[in-house]
């Protein structure tokens, strides 16, 4: 397996070879496009209601560029990724992320987030997005600081050799806060949309509560706690230092990450939208608790918990700018020492109004730090003659991220804004049909990972936002001419 370097160096290879699809053709106004989608016959999973949503959409969006891109997109986790299936009558379902056969808790929850408001009129696919939550519980009984799982879990690990508590079943163990939020995310959305609390069982308990004493564990106030990582690598953001706890904190009630949700280390592990979103799970948590009428020493348990995170982000998650004024910290130590930055995976800072609550958008704070993240006082935001937003350490400089324009997007009021992303995501998909990882900022054929659902997913959840939020901007919006 080729390592990520030289995946990176291959993009141009790639890029070229993308050149080649019939879509490239239409994507310069030469040719009609055939779906870029697997035959019915090769799809992994196929709902009703998706593919009556996606007829319905097409016909309200007049760009045809943006249609077809729609159509490719937002299915590509169902077509591509999932292997669903029924285990002695309980739904099972395991989602890799595209090119790499694991499921990350992260991006299986995020790439079926967006068909959970189709599960009323789908049965079928509600099983699957249940069967989602059952794995990701039995992911975190296996391991709670593990990110990434094999569907077998007697397989070993071809990262078998770090230096870290390794176990059969294991893909990657990079303890990452987000890893456990987005399975309750995922839990609490569903019960929300479905009324079902089923999958609330003695295995889900049991794993809530494996999430509420790992973050515990992670605050530091009794030293460093169990777990470390190391790994043979000369790739950086791979290397933990000081025998793989990382960098001293300050325990102020936050929650160390001793990874980004790029799977990339961190300077200070204290990460500030991850904990964030902990605050907002744990929020989800309790509610479904109380409503459970779980033990109340364990409902207190998680409330305080909240209490606390809360607390240390008002205190310490944010800096003064000279330039923005008052603006979030993408990392802190609880000593002084902060980074200011933001990366494109999600949770990141731009994101937060889309994790938290769409309200979010209009703090003041947030505000100053939107603008700061998308300048080049962020040093992660790139802009070419292809597009700009913000990239990531992971694939290096100069490369944009899809996620990070679709998340602007997202988090945005302002249409015009809205429809420049449209456009430069039309852009950058190279005529292949879909979302990439990442994209060269003057050249969008030069990319990173050709097949990632998280991204076509994502894309997908924005376009039906629009259509349900904005419809008029998707009659209106045309591509520009290149």
């Amino acid at each position: 397996m080729m390592d990520r370097k030289q995946f990176i160096r291959s993009t141009g290879m790639l890029g070229a070879l993308a050149a080649l699809d019939p879509g490239y053709l239409f994507a310069n106004g030469k040719a009609d496009l055939p779906s870029m989608r697997p035959p019915v016959s090769q799809r992994k999973f196929v709902s009703d209601s998706v593919e009556q949503t996606i007829s319905v959409v097409k016909k309200g969006i007049a760009d045809k560029k943006l249609s077809w891109l729609f159509e490719n997109c937002f299915p590509n986790t169902l077509d591509t990724t999932v292997d669903f299936e029924d285990r002695s009558g309980s739904p099972d379902t395991y989602v890799i992320t595209g090119d790499i056969d694991a499921m990350w808790l992260r991006d299986s929850s995020a790439q079926v987030w967006p068909y959970l408001l189709l599960v009323k009129s789908d049965p079928k696919l509600q099983l699957l997005i249940k069967g989602v939550i059952n794995r990701q519980v039995q992911c975190i009984l296996l391991d709670p600081y593990a990110n990434a799982f094999y569907k077998d879990f007697s397989r070993v690990s071809e990262w078998k050799s770090d230096l870290t508590t390794m176990k059969p079943g294991i893909h990657e163990r990079k303890w990452e806060v987000d890893s456990l939020c987005y399975p309750i995310r995922l839990s609490y959305g569903y019960w929300q949309v479905t009324g079902d609390t089923s999958q609330f069982d003695k295995d889900w308990l049991e794993a809530m509560r494996l999430v509420v004493q790992t973050f515990r564990q992670q605050q530091r106030k009794e030293g460093p706690g169990p777990y470390a990582f190391q790994r043979n690598t000369s790739w950086a953001t791979d290397g933990v230092p000081l025998s793989g706890y990382g960098y001293p904190v300050k325990p102020v009630g936050l929650i160390c990450s001793i990874f980004r949700p790029s799977d990339d280390a961190t300077i200070f592990p204290f990460l500030i939208p991850s904990n964030f979103f902990a605050a907002r799970s744990l929020r989800q948590l309790h509610e479904i608790l109380k409503y459970l009428k779980a033990d109340s020493a364990r409902q207190t348990d998680c409330f305080t918990l909240l209490q606390e995170v809360e607390e240390g982000l008002s205190k310490y998650g944010t800096v003064r700018d000279p330039r923005f004024g008052q603006v979030f910290a993408y990392e802190v130590n609880g000593f002084g020492s902060y980074n200011l930055m933001d990366d494109a995976n999600v949770p990141s800072l731009l994101s937060l109004p889309y994790l938290i609550r769409k309200e979010f958008a209009a703090n003041t704070t947030y505000q100053h730090t939107r603008a700061m993240l998308l300048s080049e006082d962020n040093p992660f935001f790139y802009k070419g003659t292809a597009g700009s937003g913000n990239g990531s350490p992971h694939t290096g400089v100069d490369y944009i991220w899809p996620i990070s324009i679709i998340m602007r997007a997202l988090t945005s009021a302002d249409e015009r804004e809205i429809r420049d992303c449209l456009a430069m995501l039309v852009r950058s998909n190279a005529g292949t049909g879909f979302m990439h990882e990442s994209f060269y900022r003057n050249d969008a054929s030069r990319f990173t990972r050709k097949w990632f659902a998280w991204a076509n997913t994502l894309f997908g959840e924005l376009i039906l936002r629009l259509y349900r939020e904005r419809p008029g901007l998707l009659t209106s919006f045309q591509t520009p001419a290149s």
